[in-house]
């Protein structure tokens, strides 16, 4: 009887390692440098594993690919209070990871406690990486108005120009270095032991189980945190209103901030504290009338269509995964910036049969199961798969190493890559390439009522066209 078990990338996994280690379970592979995504226990021969996102975790259990898995609760939660007959067990904490997630507003803002909420008229904007937690904490406020903006990350960036409320994952202290003041704590969050609901009723896994409980330390009990008017970090005022003419420009974090700084200083246009050591999202530009704001690339065309930015630095695929949802979105390339060239592509297993578009839709019609299609271009996968008329099929959201999925968890990735090299290495062949992806600069297609503020973005456009024309 096999035990698969799915296990957290990142903040948890040093301390989830410990735990295995000392519950006997000899995943000696398990740790923060390994470059193996499956495992296999060295003392438990019916015990396997596999290295996930952690936001990916309660997804695989729910989903029955993994008998057991492991996560901070705030995804488990995430993923209960939308489907809440969803075939996750929550088994027990295991007593580390703690921390909490949070309803925060601008430190600088309007907004000082959570019972102003009620009674603040128009819309409130919500900002989070949980988008379902969000939706829940403002029916539970019996909130009349709100909106939810569903984000990959850097929820923090938003309130209060373009949000007036942040769902943020930390302590008060980390959230208030941030720039912004907890409201209301929403979960406590912590490590925990999942299961699927029913291979906890057919499998006898009992023995593992206890194993790891009997070595989870007694949690100590921790201090009640108060709320208060936290001072920021961040020493520059912040307003929700910046004049009209101003040009809000978005850039990103993450991989692409170098050759972002690259291409501002070869066009003239200089950043203060970019990329920033201390978490500042606020860098200062010499550019008169501009205000520059970090956030995720994945989130920007959406940002761009709902009026918070009116330029971003983003890549074509996430103009492409925006607009193949949205097709009359009002967002627009304004200038490709030749920098980061991707290729979004198709990949199978490197032991697959399949090698092209055709071979994959008969390896598909052979098939009594959907074709399972994992990606964090979910559109654009959904947009593959009915393009090239696979047959039946279903599209399986990840959040970071799509690579970890084949063969066992999904069948076809669609995802990005410079070499190929990465790929090659996990055993995965490309069999097609949908297209090719650069840095571009977005903006909206609505006409832009502000003479002063149109002169600028034209600006700004020539500038960096005449940058990346000199490359």
């Amino acid at each position: 009887m096999e035990i698969k078990v799915a296990l957290p990338k990142g903040r948890l996994m040093a301390e989830t390692a410990a735990l295995l280690e000392k519950a006997g379970w000899g995943l000696k592979d398990y740790h923060e440098k390994s470059r193996l995504y499956r495992l296999k226990s060295e003392s438990l021969p019916q015990l396997s594993a596999k290295i996930f996102h952690e936001k990916d975790v309660p997804i695989q259990v729910a989903i029955g690919n993994y008998d057991l898995g492991i996560c901070g609760s705030d995804w488990i939660e995430e993923l209960l209070v939308k489907y809440p007959s969803s075939a996750v067990l929550k088994e027990e904490s295991l007593a580390y990871g703690d921390s909490a997630l949070y309803i925060a507003a601008s430190s600088d803002g309007e907004i000082d406690s959570a019972d102003e909420l009620k009674n603040k008229k128009g819309v409130i904007r919500i900002a989070s990486e949980y988008p379902n937690l969000a939706e829940s904490f403002a029916l539970k406020s019996r909130l009349k108005k709100f909106s939810v903006f569903p984000l990959w990350g850097a929820s923090e960036a938003y309130p209060p120009e373009s949000a007036d409320l942040a769902l943020v994952f930390g302590t008060t202290e980390e959230i208030a270095e941030r720039g912004l003041m907890p409201l209301s704590r929403i979960l406590s969050v912590s490590a925990f032991l999942i299961a699927n609901r029913q291979s906890r009723a057919s499998k006898d896994m009992g023995k593992v189980v206890s194993s790891l409980y009997d070595k989870v330390e007694a949690k100590k009990p921790t201090s009640t945190e108060a709320f208060g008017k936290f001072q920021s970090a961040k020493k520059t005022k912040v307003s929700a209103k910046a004049p009209e003419d101003t040009v809000r420009l978005a850039i990103p974090d993450g991989h692409q901030q170098l050759p972002t700084l690259e291409l501002l200083n070869k066009a003239g246009i200089s950043l203060d504290d970019y990329p920033s050591k201390i978490g500042n999202r606020r860098p200062n530009t010499n550019l008169e009338g501009v205000s520059v704001k970090v956030i995720r690339p994945q989130d920007m065309p959406l940002q761009v269509a709902s009026g918070n930015f009116d330029l971003a630095i983003t890549g074509q695929d996430w103009l492409a995964e925006h607009l193949y949802q949205f097709p009359t979105s009002p967002v627009t390339e304004l200038l490709n910036l030749k920098s980061g060239k991707v290729k979004i592509v198709a990949v199978v297993n490197g032991e697959s049969a399949v090698n092209n578009a055709t071979d994959l839709r008969q390896f598909n019609a052979k098939r009594k199961t959907p074709l399972r299609v994992a990606s964090e271009y979910v559109n654009i996968a959904d947009k593959y798969a009915r393009d090239n008329h696979l047959g039946l099929y279903r599209v399986i959201p990840t959040w970071g190493a799509t690579e970890a999925f084949l063969p066992e968890d999904a069948d076809l990735l669609i995802e990005n890559t410079q070499t190929g090299q990465t790929l090659a290495k996990h055993d995965l062949k490309i069999i097609d390439t949908l297209f090719e992806s650069t840095a571009c600069l977005i903006g909206s297609s609505k006409k832009i009522s502000s003479p002063a503020k149109r002169a600028r973005i034209e600006s700004i456009i020539k500038t960096l066209k005449t940058a990346v024309e000199d490359i």
